[in-house]
C-alpha cells in the first residue's frame, strides 16, 4: 500500500510551480488529486481537474462538490492559490488592495469553508495553508502582498483552534522565495534579469532559491499520517530567511 493511499485531496491553485508540484507529489505517493483551479489543464488519474475561481463564493462550493463526487470525499485541502503584488503602500489603488486578498485570504476562507463539512467526516482531516516568509521578513515592495500572508498566518492557528474538536488538523507552509513561474515573469520584467536573479538568491542565507518541490515536500508531510500531532504550527522552508543572521564572507 502507498503511503498515502487513503487520502483523498482537492488542491486549490495546483495548476504550476507550488501547486503542481505538490499535486504531483501528492498523487506519486498514492493520494487522490483533484486540482482547483481557473483553468485546469487536462490531468491524468489518479489526478483530476475542476474549473474554480477562488474569488468567488459560488465557484468554490460547485468546485469543491464535484471534487468530493470524483474523489469519494475529502481527507485533506490543500490552500495554494494566490495572487502576488509589488510595491508600497503608495504603488497599489484601494482596488488592489481589495483584489489581492480577496483571492489569498477570502479565497482560501472559501475553500475551507466549502470544504469543512467533508472534511469533518474524514478520520484523519487536514488542511494545509500556503503562507509565506514575507509575511514575517520585511521585505521590500511586499507591502500588500506581505499584508496578506499575515492575514494566512494569524488564519491558521485560529482556524487549528476551531476545529480541533472536529479532529481536523491546520497548519500552513512559508516559503521564502521560490523558483516558480511567477518569479520567472517578473525577473524577465525586471531591468537585469540575471542581477535580480543573484540578488534574491543572496537574500536567502543558503544561497540559492527555494525549489518548488521543496515546498511541495512540507505540504505532503502536514498532510501526511506522519504529521498527525501537528495542528496550528507553521514550517518554514525558506533557506533561513526568516531566522537566520549570517555573517559576510571573510567576517
Amino acid at each position: 500500500m502507498s503511503e498515502l493511499s487513503v487520502l483523498r485531496a482537492p488542491l486549490a491553485g495546483g495548476e504550476s510551480g507550488i501547486g503542481g508540484a505538490t499535486a504531483g507529489l501528492l498523487a506519486a505517493r498514492g493520494a487522490e488529486v483533484a486540482v482547483l483551479d481557473h483553468d485546469p489543464a487536462p490531468v491524468d488519474q489518479p489526478v483530476r481537474g475542476h474549473a474554480a475561481d477562488v474569488s468567488d463564493d459560488a465557484s468554490v462550493r460547485s468546485a469543491v462538490t464535484a471534487a468530493a463526487h470524483d474523489l469519494g470525499g475529502v481527507d485533506t485541502l490543500v490552500n495554494n492559490a494566490r495572487v502576488g503584488a509589488i510595491g508600497t503602500v503608495e504603488d497599489n489603488e484601494d482596488a488592489e488592495w481589495h483584489r489581492v486578498p480577496d483571492v489569498n485570504v477570502l479565497g482560501m476562507v472559501r475553500t475551507a469553508r466549502a470544504a469543512l463539512p467533508r472534511l469533518r467526516a474524514s478520520a484523519q482531516a487536514a488542511v494545509v495553508n500556503t503562507c509565506s516568509v514575507a509575511a514575517t521578513a520585511d521585505l521590500p515592495q511586499r507591502a500588500l502582498y506581505s499584508t496578506s500572508k499575515g492575514a494566512i498566518l494569524s488564519l491558521t492557528p485560529a482556524m487549528a483552534a476551531d476545529h480541533i474538536r472536529d479532529g481536523i488538523r491546520v497548519n500552513s507552509v512559508t516559503p521564502g522565495t521560490a523558483d516558480t513561474p511567477w518569479i520567472g515573469h517578473l525577473l524577465d520584467r525586471a531591468p537585469g534579469p540575471a542581477a535580480e536573479r543573484a540578488a534574491l538568491e543572496a537574500r536567502q542565507p543558503l544561497g540559492r532559491l527555494v525549489s518548488a518541490e521543496e515546498v511541495a515536500a512540507a505540504i505532503v508531510y502536514l498532510a501526511s499520517p506522519s504529521a498527525t500531532s501537528g495542528t496550528g504550527t507553521a514550517l518554514a522552508v525558506d533557506g533561513g530567511t526568516q531566522g537566520l543572521r549570517s555573517r559576510p564572507e571573510g567576517r
